[in-house]
């Protein structure tokens, strides 16, 4: 399975079940995947499908309750010319000193948008959706994308990171989740 042949279209119910802020499941960390086969290609397949249909621009498989470290990530998802990136067991080897701040949301806490402080630049190593070895350097959304990913393979979510309490506290009040499901890292 080629991860270019799957449509960018929301399918009237995703193939995966999201999981929320405040579910335990988010909090566990995920297991490196032993073989890349096709019951993984299968479940990328299905992740994309759900991040596609829950208009998202990156999707990790503890958002949907599978303790792998499997990412899929499509910074165009309106460019139907712009392969999706799967990335499997990705580790960041090198982070820029040089850090940005942008706005972030989250599949797993729906319509809430807050500013958090990344590195500006990464250097990635991953397997493909083919288990073959690969390495990039990731600047700009892409970064951050990967990096907020990455976090979720440890158990992290992006409202951890938020340094402006107030903001952090009246989003998610006004969206209905419970501050106290932060795990807030200094």
């Amino acid at each position: 399975m080629n991860v270019s042949l799957v449509e960018k279209e929301k399918l009237a119910k995703s193939p995966l079940e999201m999981h929320y802020l405040g579910d335990k499941v988010l909090r566990q960390p995920a297991k490196r995947v032993a073989k890349v086969d096709d019951s993984i290609r299968e479940l990328v397949k299905q992740m994309l499908q759900t991040m596609y249909s829950e208009n998202g621009i990156g999707l990790a498989a503890p958002q949907i309750g599978i303790h792998k470290q499997i990412i899929v990530i499509d910074c165009q998802p309106d460019n139907p010319n712009t392969p999706a990136l799967v990335l499997i067991n990705p580790e960041i080897k090198k982070s820029s000193k040089d850090l940005c701040v942008m706005e972030e949301g989250c599949l797993s806490i729906p319509n809430v948008f807050l500013d958090v402080v990344r590195p500006r630049s990464i250097d990635v190593v991953y397997k493909d959706e083919f288990g073959k070895q690969k390495k990039m350097k990731a600047m700009g959304l892409l970064s951050r994308v990967i990096q907020h990913e990455m976090d979720h393979l440890n158990g992290v979510l992006f409202v951890d990171r938020v340094q402006n309490k107030f903001a952090l506290t009246e989003e998610l009040n006004k969206k209905g989740f419970s501050v106290s499901a932060v795990q807030s890292i200094s």
